[in-house]
């Protein structure tokens, strides 16, 4: 069995405490849109993949890799006005329910294409200033989004200050080794905290090689953006400086 077709098999909507979610079964929710705010991000992991405006406020191009409800494009396109914004999705099915979900027809800055993410990037049809990896079945994380070689050419596609983000599961026994592969292909520039509100650990690596960071300027810098988003930036840094143990 496929990825496309393991996925098709196992989705469902449901409408509960004033959210639409995309489930995989009753005990996880895959994407969730309030019904009362359809482009607010409803979950805490899609909160805080958008740390990466810490590393490149302003990008010109966000690729996203999986568009389940579509959360994170939607966010992107309305709160970035200045940013084109592309999503790969593998399933026609989960491409099909995009008015379920309120999600734009494509136009010249917001684009969905059905392709094999894995295909599309290692071909180098990929060029973006952000890449957000965000593409689960119900088994989990598909091993080939995970590997070296691909994260290899995740940091190819990337502009010279662009940054890639990862969502993981906390409870994954492979997370210290899918970080460790990550740190090898970005020369270390990498970090990462738990999302809020779950167990979900957000990555960020950076391509830019002469970044550092200094923890004040960066606070200074996120509450300057959340003036622009709905987003708890200044959390994130603290995440961030925290780190994780593992």
């Amino acid at each position: 069995m496929t990825f496309s077709e393991s996925l098709e098999k196992s989705l469902y909507l449901t409408v509960e405490d004033g959210h639409k979610s995309l489930r995989f079964d009753s005990h996880s929710i895959q994407s969730a849109m309030s019904l009362d705010d359809p482009y607010s991000l409803a979950l805490g992991y899609s909160q805080t993949m958008m740390g990466f405006l810490l590393f490149n406020p302003a990008p010109k191009h966000v690729l996203i890799v999986g568009l389940g409800g579509g959360s994170l494009p939607k966010y992107c396109y309305r709160y970035l006005p200045d940013c084109k914004v592309s999503t790969l999705e593998i399933s026609e099915n989960v491409i099909a329910l995009r008015d379920e979900f309120l999600i734009p027809r494509d136009n010249e800055r917001f684009t969905i294409i059905q392709t094999d993410a894995v295909d599309y990037i290692t071909q180098g049809l990929a060029e973006a200033d952000v890449i957000m990896l965000d593409a689960y079945d119900e088994e989990g994380l598909p091993a080939v989004l995970a590997t070296e070689s691909y994260y290899d050419h995740c940091r190819m596609a990337l502009s010279e200050q662009g940054v890639l983000v990862i969502n993981l599961w906390g409870t994954d026994p492979q997370l210290n080794i899918y970080i460790e592969r990550l740190k090898r292909v970005f020369n270390g520039r990498v970090w990462f905290c738990r999302a809020f509100h779950s167990y979900n650990v957000i990555v960020f690596a950076s391509n830019d090689e002469n970044f550092k960071i200094n923890w004040i300027k960066l606070l200074f810098l996120a509450s300057r953006l959340e003036s622009q988003h709905h987003v708890d930036l200044q959390g994130i840094v603290r995440r961030l400086r925290a780190g994780l143990p593992y």
